[in-house]
């Protein structure tokens, strides 16, 4: 049997060490997936149910291991779908390469049938971008574009028309016409360093030092540096920040962390950014800069792993370029420990108070039933090693003050592209790369009713992914940002009949459990953490139930009056629903 050149790209795949590849065939990758079924010993090919979901499953693969996503798309409208999950990537800075199908050369230019020029059209998402015209050019394109990935953290695409994809695998059209030869490259990245520079460092601890009030902010480019993160904090007892994409580098029921910041995040947190006199932030590009202190009363330290990005948010006195673990590692011999701390003991006792109104919400006696109650008992029920992904909207401030990090557990959303729906393509992919792992997808009904048919897909694939489905029937988050405009709500409750998920979980041969009271909450998510295939667990949620900010200020308590005044359709259940939370919280 002949080789083609999709072979030479399937090998190159696997020389990169890439064993999964998500995706959905179509006549312009037929080449492609013959490559596939020839190393299909080498390389497992997961059919999805939309492409969108194959770019959001290579993301969250890429998020979980560290190790390039890969998806592959046929030409015209199957490219364009991967579009929204590869933003995911690009913004939240993940290697990912996207492989697409492209008409044949010969009638390229022509208005051919889905003749839409993906290079083109990927031009602002990927780092690297090209289109295969010889098959010799295979092995180096593919070297470059996933060295580029793993280099600028990044998304990477390779096009490949058909008559290329099946073509001799040494076959060179150009022979003849140019006396150019093809590079011979091999399937090696280096990673630098991160190695910060010995004047940065000590010009950062002689800040730190000097700090009276310092505060630590951390991302999710601290992840893998929590060691580090709790020995700086205890050395400069500072209470420590999280943002959202990096919930997990600091346990949750650790006595240096505040936990989150902006609208959903904790009050504490914004009160320690109000007084701060020193800022550290690792690893974070966080973007909401009304969050962060003035400048003109605090000094900054940055240590930050891309030199375009220090300084990005916020005015930075000392920025370091650096890995956060080897930056942090470096600091630690130049940081002055202290002997008691007057100013980590305020936060700790404002986070003891901040707990307990959070608990106080958790109430299991409420109806409808109380979404911080029902994430409380998955958060109970839940391994202490489980993966937990999030969609966006309230969903992501329940998870964000409900679901708590210990042990080894681990947390993932789509941070700054914030799309809808990554959730169970997330929890699909890191299934498929933690095999041994509870991973748990917590999403809102909004999200979920995008991709749902991803739910087929973990059964077709007998992945036991648990589904937990937070349904207010609305999209709960755009209402509450209508009233906090001072609008009244429009457009974002959806019309009843409601639907029942779970039956979809049964149809499809999983298991499916509906809750509407909140005694059965306990037992149904049992069941489904239990249960050896996919489970979903419907839970209806009070849909009047507000994501509140962690700090109400004055001009949204205002504008949220107003849209009170205005004509808020569901006013009464929104204004019981407060009533409720507040009481809650005075009786505790």
């Amino acid at each position: 049997m002949a080789r083609i050149a999709s072979e030479v790209l399937i090998e190159r795949l696997a020389a990169w060490g890439v064993d999964t590849v998500f995706g959905l065939p179509g006549d312009g990758i037929n080449g492609i997936m013959e490559g596939l079924r020839r190393h299909r010993d080498r390389v497992r090919f997961v059919l999805v149910h939309h492409e969108e979901a194959a770019a959001f499953m290579a993301t969250g693969y890429a998020k979980a291991t560290g190790r390039i996503g890969v998806c592959l798309a046929t030409s015209g409208p199957g490219g364009i779908h991967l579009l929204n999950g590869l933003y995911d990537a690009k913004l939240d800075h993940v290697p990912v390469l996207a492989i697409t199908g492209m008409q044949e050369t010969s009638v390229l230019g022509t208005g051919y049938q889905q003749e839409v020029h993906l290079d083109k059209l990927f031009a602002d998402v990927a780092e690297y971008n090209m289109m295969i015209t010889n098959p010799t050019q295979l092995p180096s394109l593919v070297d470059q574009a996933v060295r580029t990935s793993y280099a600028r953290r990044g998304v990477s695409h390779l096009t490949l028309p058909n008559d290329i994809q099946v073509a001799d695998a040494g076959a060179d059209p150009y022979r003849h016409v140019a006396p150019a030869r093809s590079p011979e490259t091999a399937p090696v990245y280096l990673p630098p360093a991160g190695l910060p520079r010995q004047e940065d460092v000590e010009w950062a601890a002689e800040v730190l030092n000097r700090a009276e009030r310092p505060a630590m902010l951390v991302g999710q480019g601290a992840l893998h540096a929590r060691q580090e993160v709790l020995a700086v904090a205890e050395a400069l007892g500072a209470p420590v920040v999280k943002t959202l994409p990096g919930k997990a580098v600091v346990p949750d029921d650790s006595p240096y962390t505040t936990g989150g910041l902006g609208l959903l995040g904790t009050r504490p947190s914004e009160e320690l950014m109000e007084e701060a006199d020193v800022l550290f932030m690792v690893g974070t590009n966080f973007p909401y800069s009304q969050f962060l202190p003035e400048v003109r009363d605090t000094r900054v330290v940055q240590f930050e792993a891309d030199p375009t990005r220090a300084g990005a948010r916020i005015a930075t006195d000392v920025p370091v370029v650096c890995d956060a673990k080897e930056g942090l590692r470096a600091l630690l011999p130049l940081l002055t420990a202290r002997n008691g701390n007057a100013h980590l003991a305020k936060y700790q006792k404002m986070m003891a108070k901040w707990r307990s109104d959070m608990d106080a919400l958790e109430n299991p006696d409420r109806d409808p039933i109380a979404p911080q109650y029902a994430v409380s008992v998955l958060d109970d029920l839940a391994a202490d090693d489980a993966i937990l992904t999030c969609d966006s909207g309230t969903i992501a401030t329940w998870a964000a003050r409900h679901w708590t990090i210990r042990g080894e557990r681990e947390f993932y959303l789509s941070g700054t592209l914030a799309s809808m729906a990554p959730g169970l393509p997330y929890a699909i992919a890191m299934q498929h790369a933690h095999p041994g792992r509870q991973v748990i997808a917590y999403v809102g009904d909004g999200g979920f009713s995008m991709l749902m048919a991803e739910f087929l897909t973990a059964v077709q694939h007998r992945l036991p992914v648990k589904v937990i489905i937070n349904n207010n029937n609305s999209l709960g988050q755009i209402l509450w940002e209508q009233m906090v405009l001072g609008y009244p709500e429009h457009g974002v409750r959806y019309a009843m009949p409601e639907a029942d998920f779970s039956a979809w979980a049964r149809s499809c041969g999983g298991f499916g459990a509906k809750v509407t009271k909140s005694g059965d909450v306990a037992t149904a998510i049992g069941q489904a953490l239990a249960h050896d295939g996919p489970a979903l667990v419907d839970i209806d949620v009070n849909p009047n139930e507000p994501p509140m900010p962690g700090k109400v200020t004055y001009d949204q308590a205002k504008s949220f009056a107003q849209a009170f005044l205005k004509g808020q359709p569901h006013k009464a259940a929104i204004a019981t629903t407060l009533f409720k939370d507040r009481i809650q919280k005075l009786g505790d």
